[in-house]
């Protein structure tokens, strides 16, 4: 039995594989999650084993430590069941990889599998999702754009698959070709979360902060309400609101859609420290806040160094918080990790190495009130920050923080460098002026 792409599944069970499809579709359009109909797929098909590598893929993307022992055990039954498809095989080895934390050698799975079957939807969006965790610029732009030529316009998951090749395209810099494709999907198909994603960062990107308000209101219908990325482009929201040095409106977005019940997973959590932080630089006392989502945000001792983007963004929520030592203990449990050797097989052990520690300390200096050494602890991490994965809008958190190290510690020429690149990238913004007048440009 095939798929709707030809692609061979493991299963003769045409209800099975008509709710795998409809998981496939919640995977990549992110309307509600797809463990319910991955478990009617296994109904229908016990022995069938991808359903449970997809549950497990699903856990593991989250990037939660604490789901990871449930991933392996979805994993480890797998096995147990009958391998099906050799497509299906290689899903569970690469999904065992990323459960092992090698993300490069899973992602170089997801590719060799796509060369032989590049409407293979599940590959695209898992290969691109742990992209984004790697930092991979090329891959995120070059492996859609493979794969695309081969999909035919009236698959219902075209549009979503366009959407990861505009959202490629955007964090390569290709702006006016990213929000034509992003754009284009929405036409197909208007409920495409990633597309507004994508249109929503070049418009960041390129300092349109009052169009991408705008954007994001015109399809706001579409992906507010039973959406799991809506609470990402609220996040978008509250920074465009942002660069208007509207502090008010930020504000007010914080407490309805980034913090308390809004606030499921770390993934949301992350995103609320990211707000919290980018108010604390501008003299905003966020303290209660900060200690209002770490209440919320379980976090064992062991999971330090799990993830470094997530790591910068607790990091930052204890010093907010006002915890200064329990950031610096934070760090130094991700510092035992890289040096005991157990993290030397995954992919976050020399991101971690590299620019993760590095980063935590400077970030730690400046909250010590070394901004001199924080400033020049940050400085060269800009570049290599790419490898902690996330999007170029997310990793403005470095520069910002950058600046305030250099406002702190007086050193004008360092911000003025760095605002006069800032200027070349998106015209002067409220809160860019506000950077600007720090440092005599105004």
């Amino acid at each position: 039995m095939n798929d709707q792409r030809g692609n061979p599944l493991g299963t003769e069970s045409s209800a099975a594989g008509t709710a795998f499809e409809q998981a496939l579709w919640r995977l990549m359009s992110f309307y509600d999650v797809p463990l319910a109909d991955l478990d009617e797929a296994i109904a229908h098909d016990p022995g069938w084993a991808l359903p449970h590598v997809v549950k497990a893929g699903f856990l593991l993307s989250l990037t939660e430590p604490a789901l990871a022992a449930e991933a392996a055990q979805h994993l480890a039954h797998a096995r147990t069941l009958r391998p099906g498809s050799a497509r299906e095989q290689v899903h569970l080895e690469a999904t065992q990889q990323v459960a092992e934390g090698r993300w490069h050698a899973a992602c170089r799975q997801w590719d060799a599998l796509l060369i032989e079957h590049p409407r293979d939807a599940l590959a695209l969006q898992w290969a691109h999702l742990w992209d984004f965790y790697r930092g991979d610029l090329l891959g995120l732009r070059q492996r859609p754009a493979r794969a695309l030529p081969a999909w035919d316009e009236a698959d219902p998951l075209y549009p979503l698959v366009l959407a990861l090749h505009a959202f490629g395209l955007e964090e390569n810099n290709l702006y006016p070709q990213a929000e034509e494709t992003a754009r284009r999907a929405l036409a197909l198909d208007p409920r495409v979360p990633w597309a507004v994603h994508a249109v929503a960062h070049v418009m960041e990107m390129q300092g349109r902060f009052d169009d991408g308000s705008a954007w994001l209101r015109q399809h706001q219908p579409q992906w507010a309400d039973g959406n799991g990325f809506a609470g990402h482009l609220w996040w978008h929201q509250a920074l465009f609101r942002l660069e208007a040095l509207d502090v008010a409106g930020v504000l007010r977005l914080v407490d309805k859609h980034l913090s308390g019940d809004a606030l499921q997973i770390t993934l949301q959590r992350v995103d609320a420290a990211a707000m919290l932080w980018r108010l604390h630089l501008l003299g905003e006392d966020m303290s209660a806040a900060f200690a209002a989502l770490l209440a919320g945000w379980p976090a064992e001792p062991a999971h330090a160094g799990h993830y470094s983007f997530n790591d910068l963004h607790r990091v930052c929520a204890l010093i907010g918080a006002g915890d200064v030592g329990q950031a610096e203990a934070w760090v130094a449990r991700c510092a035992e990790r890289v040096l005991d050797g157990s993290d030397t097989g995954r992919s976050n052990h020399g991101t971690a190495r590299d620019v993760g520690l590095p980063l935590l300390r400077g970030v730690v200096a400046l909250a010590r009130g070394d901004a001199d050494g924080a400033a020049e602890t940050l400085y060269p991490l800009r570049g290599p920050a790419q490898r902690l994965g996330g999007s170029h809008a997310q990793r403005d958190l470095i520069d910002l923080t950058l600046l305030a190290a250099a406002a702190r510690a007086g050193r004008n020429t360092l911000g003025q460098a760095l605002l006069r690149e800032r200027l070349l990238a998106r015209p002067a913004s409220p809160m860019t002026r506000h950077w600007m007048g720090l440092f005599g440009m105004a």
